[in-house]
């Protein structure tokens, strides 16, 4: 790693499927529990801790136990890839969202700043917890299938609990990457600090993409795509929408968005009960049972 890692472009193996791809467009998000190693973890809190309790700690990136150790994280890193492409780029920026502990009051629900509604999948929102998060210490929670709802971040902040959501406590060292554009927000806190630190750390960044999208993951050469429910679990849309929504990303990840015709009524990718291997009406040619 240089001096000056800022916006650096990367390149490693992908480590996604065409059905893990398709999971994080339906979804919106991805948890990788626990892949980044305990005494990288326990360097990065005492870097938080000691050096740098700022909002944007943002040098810790020159520290080679970060850049490798977590930036280019086998597991992270090889999603990154796969989403992204070959040549995506290291952030800009890091923010800690490091909450006090406890904390009485949930933040309001919320997508962040700068989000546009786009089908194209750009950049994406990764956190990071180096030490471990339980449900009672405040855990961000995510609703899954959000990122193509549209909706303005003051219509939304009077909302309390929400059917579907998602929370990402999980142990020490885990990785989870996100569309922009999801609904999340940090969840009541009602226990003090359990590890080192005193706080809740939350370590967030963006990468980005500088290649064309193109269907350069572990492709998966029994898969049909006519069959593949591409719903969000939580069913917060309106029938069917979230599955043409994510299939719109899906399609744009493969590089194949002028193939992609939504002609309404019973098409690709709604219609899943097809049979004997026949294609849907209008599913891309390239995604095509030949």
């Amino acid at each position: 790693m240089t001096q000056s890692p800022y916006g650096k472009e990367m390149d490693c193996a992908p480590t996604l499927t065409d059905r893990e791809v398709i999971d994080f467009c339906r979804n919106g998000y991805l948890m990788l529990p626990g892949v980044v190693p305990d005494d990288v973890n326990r360097q990065v809190v005492d870097y938080l801790d000691r050096v740098d309790s700022t909002y944007e700690p943002t040098p810790i990136m020159k520290e080679s136990f970060f850049a490798e150790g977590v930036l280019m994280n086998p597991q992270a890193a090889g999603a990154v890839r796969s989403l992204l492409g070959n040549g995506f780029t290291l952030p800009l920026i890091i923010s800690n969202h490091r909450g006090p502990l406890p904390f009485d009051k949930p933040q309001n629900w919320h997508r962040d700043g700068g989000t546009i509604y786009t089908d194209r999948l750009e950049y994406l929102q990764v956190f990071y917890y180096p030490e471990a998060c339980t449900e009672d210490m405040g855990p961000t929670v995510v609703l899954p299938g959000s990122q193509f709802m549209r909706n303005k971040a003051p219509m939304m902040a009077h909302l309390g609990s929400i059917r579907g959501t998602v929370s990402t406590a999980s142990p020490a060292g885990t990785i989870f990457l996100t569309v922009y554009g999801i609904w999340h927000r940090r969840s009541r806190a009602a226990s003090g600090p359990k590890g080192k630190s005193k706080y809740r750390n939350l370590l967030k960044y963006n990468y980005w993409r500088t290649a064309p999208p193109r269907r350069d993951w572990i492709t998966q050469a029994d898969i049909d795509f006519n069959t593949i429910n591409f719903d969000p679990p939580a069913g917060v849309f309106e029938q069917f929408q979230g599955a043409i929504a994510a299939a719109r990303m899906f399609t744009w990840l493969c590089g194949a968005e002028d193939e992609y015709r939504k002609r309404g009524g019973q098409c690709w990718p709604i219609a899943t009960t097809v049979r004997d291997g026949a294609n849907q009406e209008g599913a891309p040619r390239s995604l095509s049972n030949q």
